[in-house]
């Protein structure tokens, strides 16, 4: 008697850990429940025509992919497959793992192929190429009962012509399986084949079968915890006018300074970008320690940067980075080597943000001024692929209010949302499919055009789990060792009590260098660090009293009490949250 793909894998999943290392021939304790979700408990369910499934990025979507699609076919529900991604190198990814499952993928099919071979069970093809000629894809629908399988399928809404030929080419397909690790989008576009239901405020959002989020996905130990290293500085540079402009990054500053100081940051000419990378190599080499293959990624905003930042690299390390460029024709190949190697570092200009399966990618440094939420998501899933427990991943960003905010909700669930007006922060907010674009030009606008003066770091502080830990070092101090130091292989709730830990003895270090009164060489960024402290103790312990995630317990505090993520918040924003948590304490039971 022979078992068929849903039974063996509706097998209970393996305790205490659940499966979390699930392989293609053994399901992790998510994609069961997802697969029930489709087939029904039973597994006799025929399964729905559309299905939008929402894991985080490195949870395995490809893995429970490919499973569905096996079972469908060994029911003979369907006959072929077509799986849509938003690149060029995801087509042969994905051909690659479905081979791995007894499934035949062709990814070098073009639009002028015509029929597809027998020796192929379906092809991959990209959103562009459908786009191209939606009608041939049509008909290659039509002629078989196909499953569409939709990688990132918030891509299919990039603009309305990739929507209406996504609509047109896959209207008629038996089954459509969708995939998004965001399925969030900056414009009101709607994606295609995915259902929005009105909410009490009258606005609609997407709505998924089966959802799978970073925090779940963290405490089944299914992907890493990220830690953020965010570097202020001072900024000097000259406008086109003449004039000299000092900045800090870090502390308050208007949309177009923030915008300015953080081009300069990122500038080559300037020293910033140069001490963190020498940081993140210092991180790097901690790492490696516990994890001997680790390898680091930097994503840079154009290909005159990332060239730059790659000497460097080799004038820090003493040794080459791989260089992706979104133009060149070995991207792909380039990409998969580093991936097979030991190499230190790759440095891409962000085509690498979404997709890519790098799983021993441990250490990154955002070094590009996209502040999209999408392809910030996006480009922290390169980090967080477990491969084995303990493994941490470190993120070194600039500490811009925009990211910081990023950073602090990573675990808050976001949905696409329609039925209200783009919103506009004056920052680059560029969409993702803007930053798989060939560009040669940076992020920033040209009516920012000026000339970088002076650009030097500063260890901010460390963002882990929705709260904030350590304070201002300079490059290369015992201080910042303390968290470059962190060990590489941590449980996260080992990382929460080290940060703490460390974060206290830094404090205790400060107070013994003041004489006479403590207040009185404060600075406001110093009373802002002070109170976020306290904060973020208070939503530590709200959050062994009610399991809460820390970034839910921020956001709940957010909407109560109004005013900007944390990262942004004043003092007076902080105070309110304060009272308004230490009011749940008196209240609220567990």
């Amino acid at each position: 008697m022979t078992v068929s793909t849903f039974a063996a894998s509706s097998m209970p999943p393996a305790f205490p850990e659940r499966a979390a290392w699930g392989t293609a021939s053994s399901l992790r304790a998510w994609q069961q429940q997802a697969l029930e979700a489709y087939f029904g408990e039973s597994g006799q369910e025929p399964g729905p025509r559309d299905f939008l499934t929402v894991a985080t990025p490195g949870a395995g979507k490809t893995t429970f992919a490919l499973r569905l699609a096996r079972e469908l076919m060994e029911r003979r529900a369907i006959a072929a497959i077509t799986i849509v991604c938003p690149t060029e190198h995801l087509k042969r990814q994905w051909a690659e793992s479905a081979a791995r499952v007894g499934i035949k993928i062709n990814p070098e099919y073009q639009n002028g192929d015509g029929p597809v071979g027998k020796d192929f069970d379906g092809v991959a093809v990209t959103y562009a190429t459908v786009a191209a000629r939606p009608a041939l894809h049509r008909n290659r629908t039509e002629s078989r009962k196909s499953l569409v399988i939709f990688d990132e399928v918030h891509h299919a809404g990039d603009g309305l012509s990739w929507g209406d030929a996504v609509r047109e080419a896959f209207e008629p397909a038996t089954r459509r399986l969708a995939l998004s690790g965001t399925p969030f989008r900056t414009d009101i576009n709607p994606i295609p084949f995915v259902q929005y239901e009105e909410g009490p405020d009258g606005v609609r959002r997407s709505r998924a079968d089966y959802t799978y989020g970073y925090g779940p996905a963290l405490a089944d130990g299914v992907v890493r915890p990220v830690i953020f290293l965010a570097y202020a500085g001072e900024m000097r540079w000259r406008t086109r006018a003449g004039d000299e402009i000092t900045a800090t990054l870090g502390e308050p500053l208007t949309q177009d300074q923030t915008s300015q100081a953080w081009r300069a940051a990122l500038d080559p000419k300037g020293d910033w970008i140069g001490q963190v990378l020498a940081a993140a190599d210092r991180r790097l080499t901690e790492l490696r320690r516990a994890i001997p293959d680790a390898g680091g990624l930097v994503i840079a905003s154009d290909h005159e940067a990332a060239r730059a930042y790659a000497k460097m690299l080799r004038s820090v390390t003493g040794q080459g980075a791989t260089i992706v460029l979104s133009d060149d024709p070995t991207a792909s190949k380039k990409i998969k080597q580093f991936g097979e190697t030991e190499d230190r570092w790759m440095v891409a200009v962000r085509m690498v943000s979404e997709g890519v399966d790098i799983p021993r990618l441990a250490v990154g440094v955002y070094a590009t001024s996209t502040s999209t939420p999408l392809f910030f998501a996006q480009a922290i899933g390169r980090f967080v692929r477990a491969r084995k427990r303990g493994e941490t991943a470190s993120v070194f960003l600039p500490s811009v209010p925009t990211l910081m905010g990023h950073a602090a909700e990573m675990e808050t669930e976001r949905d696409h949302v329609l039925d209200r007006p783009v919103r506009e922060d004056g920052l680059d907010d560029d969409l993702i499919a803007e930053a798989n674009r060939r560009q040669d030009t940076p992020d920033v606008g040209e009516e920012l055009a000026f000339e970088t003066v002076e650009a030097s770091a500063t260890f901010d502080r460390v963002l882990y789990d929705g709260g904030e830990f350590g304070m201002h070092a300079q490059p290369g101090s015992a201080e910042e060792e303390e968290y470059l130091g962190i060990p590489g292989l941590l449980e996260p709730e080992q990382v929460t009590a080290l940060l703490r830990k460390r974060q206290a003895e830094q404090m205790a270090g400060e107070r013994k260098k003041k004489t006479g009164d403590p207040r009185a060489d404060r600075t406001t960024a110093e009373d802002l660090a002070t109170l976020r402290r306290e904060l973020n103790g208070l939503v530590g312990a709200w959050n062994h009293r009610t399991g809460q995630p820390h970034g839910v317990i921020h956001s709940e505090l957010r909407r109560s009490c109004g005013g900007p993520a944390i990262a942004q918040a004043s003092a007076e924003d902080i105070r309110k949250r304060i009272t308004k948590i230490r009011e749940w304490a008196t209240k609220r039971r567990p």
